[in-house]
């Protein structure tokens, strides 16, 4: 990269970390971080659980944005010092040293530049995804299958832990549907705008013929629930089954029947966990989830009914959101941004960055008045 190219993606750089430090206000964050210390250092803490978790939950995550501030604050500078070693000496090593360094700050910049569009009231949240076959029989299954890899290999990617409750395994291949839990802060916030139906195009595995198969498969994404969310679920307005676990191809995981089944009478919505040993703490799980999707139901109500008031039907950008076309030719394209590329074996070891990106600007220019 020539030095004129350098000092103008530098330049661009610290316009935009300033507009990040600014949007965040970070002597604000600092003085609510040590505000929460204080509170978090109270003897009586842990006398109200609900209020400990959530002050203790608030102070890491406050922290944290801290911290990845104050960080690219000081990586840009010392770059900038490095930039001006290697043009004041002429050397290769520095140069190459600095180029580096430039294109993984870039990146890292873009990515908490993007954290800052998360301002949702849930978007800070842990998050539940629910993944789900639908249309195309067992290619279908198997691309719910592809898809729960491909979310895990992301959540590894960054270092998110993740935990699996409940997956329905199909005959042949793949899964019926899987729920896994994303436990890292604003989990929700990114991973939400993956919500809908991914489509996916191939040469089908399972056809003898070598028939070119579309399939469909269904994701699901809602916030995790907090103590003070106060979703009440009456004992009467609910069925709970118990059964014993069970793994691919139906085989008996479990000699007890542990897993747990919960049917919410009023919506029908149903949800189950089969990952612990114990029955309550299946339950226990079990009722967490149903709470989740009782709340995101709640939230789609109230924002249908907003829409309506608007008439506005561009609320139902949840449907038909990618494309993953794997023959005859190779691309997977958003529907709703455009971004496309044809590099579909990287996306489907969950390098999606790119997509999720453009998903939460293009959401954010949606939810922006004209």
């Amino acid at each position: 990269m020539a030095i004129p190219d350098v000092n103008d993606t530098l330049a661009s750089l610290e316009q935009t970390l300033a507009g990040i430090e600014q949007v965040l206000d970070v002597p604000a964050l600092r003085a609510k971080a040590a505000d929460l210390e204080v509170q978090a250092s109270a003897p009586d803490l842990w006398d109200d659980q609900a209020n400990a978790q959530r002050i203790t939950s608030q102070l890491s995550l406050v922290q944290g944005d801290v911290r990845r501030i104050e960080g690219l604050r000081r990586r840009l500078d010392d770059l900038v010092v490095l930039v001006e070693l290697a043009e004041s000496e002429d050397d290769a090593d520095s140069w190459a040293e600095a180029e580096c360094e430039l294109d993984g700050l870039r990146r890292d910049i873009s990515e908490m530049e993007v954290r800052t569009l998360l301002s949702g009231e849930y978007d800070a949240r842990e998050a539940l995804v629910t993944i789900r076959s639908e249309a195309g029989g067992v290619d279908a299954a198997d691309w719910a299958e592809m898809l729960l890899r491909l979310y895990t290999r992301y959540c590894e990617r960054h270092g998110w832990p993740f935990e699996i409750y409940d997956t329905s395994y199909a005959e042949e291949a793949g899964i019926k549907s899987v729920t896994f839990a994303v436990k890292a802060p604003y989990a929700y916030g990114t991973l939400s705008i993956e919500q809908g139906t991914h489509r996916l195009v191939r040469i089908s595995p399972f056809d003898n013929q070598g028939r070119r198969q579309t399939s469909f498969a269904a994701v699901e994404v809602t916030p995790v629930i907090e103590q003070t969310d106060h979703i009440e679920i009456p004992e009467d307005e609910i069925r709970v089954d118990v059964y014993r676990s069970s793994g691919p191809g139906g085989q008996g995981v479990n000699t007890t029947d542990s897993a747990v089944r919960i049917t919410h009478l009023p919506t029908g919505i149903v949800v189950s966990c089969q990952n612990e040993r114990s029955q309550l703490q299946n339950r226990a799980t079990a009722m967490a989830v149903l709470q989740a999707k009782l709340l995101q139901k709640q939230r789609e109500e109230e924002r249908a009914k907003i829409d309506a008031l608007k008439g506005d039907s561009a609320g139902s950008w949840g449907t038909q959101m990618r494309s993953y076309v794997l023959h005859p030719y190779q691309m997977v394209k958003d529907l709703r941004t455009d971004y496309e590329t044809g590099n579909t074996a990287a996306v489907l070891d969950g390098e999606i960055d790119d997509f999720i990106e453009e998903g939460i600007r293009w959401r954010k220019r949606q939810e922006t008045p004209v």
